[in-house]
């Protein structure tokens, strides 16, 4: 847990929090055993789908707490925009499976992936701890997204399946309006 956590939690933040550590502990394992393949498109997706289920149950945690409807309305649309993002990635994984990188570009991509998603676990984990949970969701979602976007620009740098471009600009596009989002959100909440 975070150093800059409060000495008293209370009993609703830390209910919050052991379900976060727990989600992010699945996600970061899961993103991280991946068994490579020579593509990186179905690498990307084998490790941009744990990405998104975690975002899928840290906003269902965070909705079993808050009362903030705009913090509603943001957690209501991670959950459907990534559902069916998941949606659309699986449903193409076969075919971008078949289209194969050489040896450097992987290596490439998996160095850089690496980098990104070291920066997002470490600052999901060292996320700033008050006893408000809204404001909690909000410091750790927005690196979570900040992840995805850099982790999109990444397999966009090399030959990847066509059909997972269209994919990969819906997650920018989403996940840079919601870190906007947040961010104005966070203001607010922060000078409450």
């Amino acid at each position: 847990m975070n150093s800059n956590c409060p000495l008293s939690l209370s009993i609703v933040t830390k209910k919050y929090l052991r379900a976060y550590y727990k989600i992010l502990d699945t996600m970061i394992k899961d993103m991280t055993s991946v068994i490579l393949t020579k593509s990186i498109s179905d690498n990307f997706i084998m490790q941009m789908i744990p990405h998104h289920r975690a975002a899928i149950e840290m906003s269902k945690n965070i909705l079993r707490y808050t009362t903030n409807l705009e913090l509603q309305s943001i957690a209501t649309n991670i959950i459907s925009e990534q559902t069916k993002s998941i949606t659309n990635m699986q449903a193409i994984q076969n075919k971008c499976s078949k289209i194969t990188n050489t040896d450097y570009e992987n290596t490439y991509y998996m160095n850089e992936f690496k980098v990104i998603s070291d920066m997002m676990f470490n600052e999901m984990c060292s996320a700033q701890i008050t006893n408000d949970v809204n404001a909690n969701f909000v410091r750790e979602m927005i690196p979570h997204h900040e992840g995805a976007v850099r982790m999109s620009y990444n397999v966009l740098m090399f030959n990847i399946c066509p059909e997972l471009k269209p994919i990969l600009y819906a997650i920018i596009s989403s996940q840079c309006k919601g870190i906007q989002q947040m961010q104005q959100l966070l203001w607010h909440l922060d000078r409450c």
